[in-house]
């Protein structure tokens, strides 16, 4: 059996759902850490050339600086094996990084004498956390927000499609005022894009201030240097948010914002793939039946909503994850230790669900079809749900007890169209109000919910 095939991962994500997380393979991957790692290190060292004091390194010519560069975008399969290899002999993944990058630079002419400021007075910290936030930035800005806009464009595209359609609600289970089926799904699109801008503005920090977050080594060597300056400029030219106080790592304060971000856009997807699993259990909607899809291995009548029973799955798996991130990365002991290095490492399988659950979303909303029978039915059934619109008429013409004699008729008794008429014509109401009334059936008293479903 080959170790390699799908079938044998250890991972769902590196096996049935390999193909949906493709796209985050080259960032949460060790080569994808080993990639921005030597990224990092090479930026450094090209910052450290630009700096007039210290001579020892630069300024490097413009191919020299291509040689630098080139080791990091070009950054291969057959590099990263190289790397494993280094680091069977050192067992630190990240001098592994620092010796690669030496034995790349080798015997150059003018790379050669400045080639032990390579890692220059850098802590492993250094260069991970740094690492470690362009991954989510990665991660973030080119894959998550890319799906969820996906999720919410089609959602809206729902809401619009059904800003008309009525359907009873169902407060505490029971039957409510109703909507429709275009303004609930308006509901969750509200709510995610709210989450989508948190998700976005969260800053990706980053640091590079040495051992203890002092710059203690730098300023022994080079006294002249304004280091701070320099590590902020640095920083800042990566795409990140320069973080000044630290002890040796830097806090993850950022993952930790980001972790509960993400949770919460994960957590109301959970609630909607609830809701939709209900509806369809009671036949507000129909799914589209796929050719050769089977629903139950021993009942051939099923259709089952797997497709919003896998994303809720996912969804839950990821927040566990994004959970213990936000409560673990950012407790270190004293100035540093080590509990954070093997969680980091699990950054990816946290947004792996998430894109799985997406994935499984969308593709559970292309079989939806609403049911205007069921949903009509459900409404003509129900003419109880008028009560709040009479007795809330009653109160502003100053009829007296309004809620008490609403309930006495409706609470506990099948109400039918027929005794809801009865009712609203014993009452001194005026006539047009009177008028309004009888007109009102279930699938009418909706209020606003069309416009606010088009809205949005």
């Amino acid at each position: 059996m080959s170790p390699t095939s799908p079938l044998t991962a250890l991972s769902p994500l590196d096996g049935r759902y390999a193909a949906k997380v493709e796209a985050l393979r080259p960032i949460f991957s060790e080569f994808g850490l080993m990639q921005r790692r030597v990224l990092v290190e090479v930026c450094w060292l090209l910052a450290l050339a630009e700096e007039a004091a210290i001579v020892e390194v630069g300024p490097f010519a413009t191919s020299t600086r291509q040689l630098l560069t080139t080791l990091a975008s070009d950054f291969s399969l057959h590099d990263a094996e190289r790397v494993k290899a280094i680091e069977t002999t050192t067992n630190h993944d990240v001098k592994a990084i620092e010796y690669f990058i030496k034995e790349k630079i080798g015997d150059h002419a003018e790379l050669a004498k400045a080639k032990e400021f390579v890692h220059f007075a850098c802590t492993s910290e250094d260069i991970n956390n740094l690492a470690y936030a362009l991954m989510l930035r990665d991660a973030r800005d080119g894959v998550l927000l890319h799906t969820l806009d996906k999720v919410i464009a089609t959602l809206r595209q729902m809401a619009h499609a059904l800003s008309a359609q009525p359907m009873l609600a169902r407060t505490h289970g029971q039957t409510a005022s109703p909507t429709t089926l275009g303004k609930e799904i308006a509901n969750v699109v509200a709510r995610l894009e709210r989450q989508r801008k948190q998700i976005a503005t969260v800053e990706l920090t980053g640091k590079i201030n040495g051992a203890v977050g002092n710059y203690n080594a730098h300023v022994v060597a080079y006294p002249q240097v304004e280091w701070p300056v320099l590590a902020r400029r640095f920083v800042e030219s990566l795409g990140l948010i320069w973080n000044p106080y630290t002890t040796q790592i830097e806090p993850h304060d950022c993952v930790a914002e980001l972790s509960d971000a993400v949770r919460r856009a994960n957590t109301i997807l959970i609630d909607f793939c609830r809701d939709v699993w209900g509806y369809i259990s009671v036949g507000y909607f129909r799914q589209a039946l796929r050719p050769g899809e089977v629903g139950s291995s021993t009942m051939p009548h099923k259709v089952n909503p797997i497709d919003f029973e896998n994303a809720e799955g996912n969804f839950g798996l990821a927040n566990a994850l994004f959970a213990h991130f936000a409560e673990k990365l950012p407790i270190s002991r004293w100035q540093r230790d080590l509990t954070d290095s093997t969680v980091l490492r699990a950054l990816g399988t946290a947004f792996g669900h998430t894109q799985v659950a997406f994935e499984s979303l969308l593709r559970g909303l292309t079989k939806l079809n609403a049911n205007p029978e069921r949903l009509a039915a459900d409404l003509d059934a129900n003419w109880e749900v008028l009560a709040e619109a009479v007795q809330t008429v009653m109160r502003r013409y100053g009829l007296p007890e309004p809620y008490e004699q609403l309930k006495a008729l409706t609470r506990g008794h099948g109400i039918t169209r027929e005794s809801m008429r009865t009712f609203i014509e014993s009452l001194d109401l005026p006539q047009d109000a009177k008028q309004r009334l009888l007109a009102l059936t279930p699938a009418s008293y909706v209020g606003v919910a069309e416009k606010l479903a088009n809205q949005i």
